[in-house]
């Protein structure tokens, strides 16, 4: 099982998104037959059963063994992955070009910047075989700025260090990977 799959295709998403099949997806946090995801959800063993086999063939639900009991063998499955990330490039031709946003300290250029790095990791990831790690990095901390003017101060330091560290390492003729910084206020988190 993956820990995140990127659904980029837009017959999957339709399958996941389908209320009643999402409720299945979510009952099955850990392995289970249709009779158990049937008592969870609330809906027959044969709805169940029939919705099962529709995740399965579009690779949402994947075997998990077989249990006999009573002359009866009862079929396990499994989530495929335990989070379902959807491409932003589903919902339209191509994910959101951080180009062609002017504003380059706003929250859409943030967004349009991430967007582009789960549709890029999410079709590289897709092409690499089971088992296999991409090389990436990530770096996700928090910061607590006394005042605008640090948070300014850190981020006049923090490019510099990123400048002098590409210069460093950066080889035209190397394998180019991109390389994203994002700083946005935290959400609350509620009490």
């Amino acid at each position: 099982m993956d820990d995140i799959r990127v659904l980029s295709d837009a017959a999957v998403v339709e399958v996941a998104l389908d209320p009643i099949r999402a409720s299945i997806l979510d009952a099955l946090a850990e392995p289970g037959s249709a009779a158990s995801v049937a008592a969870t959800v609330g809906l027959t063993r044969q709805k169940v059963h029939y919705h099962l086999k529709a995740l399965e063939a579009h690779g949402l639900v994947e075997p998990a063994g077989e249990r006999a009991w009573g002359g009866i063998t009862e079929r396990y499955v499994r989530r495929s992955a335990r989070h379902f990330v959807v491409a932003p490039d589903v919902l339209e031709s191509r994910a959101p070009d951080p180009n062609e946003v002017a504003d380059r300290l706003s929250a859409a250029y943030l967004v349009a910047v991430n967007a582009r790095t789960v549709s890029e990791v999410g079709s590289i990831a897709s092409g690499v075989a089971a088992g296999t790690r991409m090389p990436t990095l990530t770096v996700d901390t928090v910061i607590g700025f006394r005042s605008p003017e640090d948070r300014a101060a850190f981020a006049s330091e923090l490019q510099s260090a990123i400048a002098a560290l590409v210069a460093r390492y950066h080889h035209d003729d190397g394998r180019p990977h991109r390389l994203t910084v994002s700083s946005y206020p935290r959400p609350e988190e509620p009490s």
